[in-house]
């Protein structure tokens, strides 16, 4: 497989509503792997498929407990709330302070296909519920108001 490079906004990939995967194969893994080397790469702890223009349910995620893979992950049970600050690779530069679920459970495919359920607090919270954003085609600056997004406009 070639080098994914990471997409930006405005790339319209990063609004597409991922597609589901069927099957667990090898070119998925390759995918995953590859996926995973473009997250260190940049720094991140998260990185969803349709960020290196690619349309499938995939995300990879490391916030420092060792690389996670999942497959068509759906957020299942949410609980809780708080607002953060987060960044994000396709959108350089740009912090937006996010309200998101606190604890969350997520049910997704390993790379092995074997259906996991992963329970998850704080920032392993936050990363899947970010990551899964992407899959749905949102991106942070959705959750800025409209005014504040106007005002952001025209300083860059």
């Amino acid at each position: 497989m070639h080098n994914l490079t990471l997409r930006k906004l405005p790339d319209p990939i990063l609004r597409k509503k991922t597609a589901s995967v069927s099957k667990i194969t090898d070119p998925v893994r390759e995918i995953l792997s590859e996926m995973a080397k473009v997250m260190y790469l940049h720094g991140g702890v998260g990185l969803a498929a349709n960020q290196v223009g690619i349309d499938k349910q995939l995300i990879v995620i490391d916030i420092g407990d060792g690389l996670i893979k999942m497959v068509n992950p759906v957020i299942v049970k949410k609980a809780g709330s708080e607002t953060r600050e987060e960044g994000c690779l396709s959108c350089p530069d740009v912090v937006v302070k996010v309200k998101r679920a606190k604890k969350i459970t997520c049910s997704y495919m390993d790379d092995k296909g074997e259906i996991k359920i992963l329970p998850c607090e704080n920032l392993l919270a936050r990363a899947i519920q970010h990551e899964t954003d992407h899959l749905a085609g949102k991106v942070i600056l959705d959750y800025v108001n409209p005014i504040k997004k106007i005002f952001m406009k025209k300083i860059r």
